[in-house]
């Protein structure tokens, strides 16, 4: 599958990251770092489209949307489309999702990976570490 991501998509990339909202930096703390079991990266630019959060294995994008994307239904559902051609599930959640309902929205991510029979662990308490049961 190829998605070689454009000129254009790869220099709009660095200013969407230097520019995430409030909701995907609130998103992204959650996700980075393999905190979710998988790497997930943001802004990533695939074709001519730069997605909000992509995970490449398995093949997983996440995005937010805000109101401008009530005006542009079109566009989200080439976008999609080109996404899905390309072997990627699509997860979409409305902008303010992970300022409300982060932990709501962690766990769609999680079951959506478990359904892409991805080898992730269970879903860990913030604040709680794992412990290692002794020999």
């Amino acid at each position: 599958m190829q998605y070689q991501a454009s000129t254009r998509a790869r220099s709009n990339a660095p200013v969407l990251r230097s520019a995430m909202t409030d909701s995907e930096r609130k998103l992204w703390s959650r996700l980075r770092g393999e905190q979710l079991g998988v790497k997930f990266r943001r802004q990533h630019p695939l074709g001519s489209y730069v997605a909000d959060f992509a995970c490449l294995a398995p093949r997983l994008i996440v995005e937010l949307d805000g109101s401008q994307h009530l005006a542009q239904a079109g566009y989200d559902a080439r976008r999609d489309a080109f996404f899905r051609h390309q072997g990627f599930e699509v997860l979409r959640f409305d902008s303010s999702a992970p300022l409300t309902q982060l932990e709501g929205v962690l766990q769609r991510i999680l079951e959506t990976l478990h359904a892409l029979q991805a080898p992730i662990p269970a879903f860990p308490q913030r604040g709680k570490e794992l412990t290692h049961q002794g020999v």
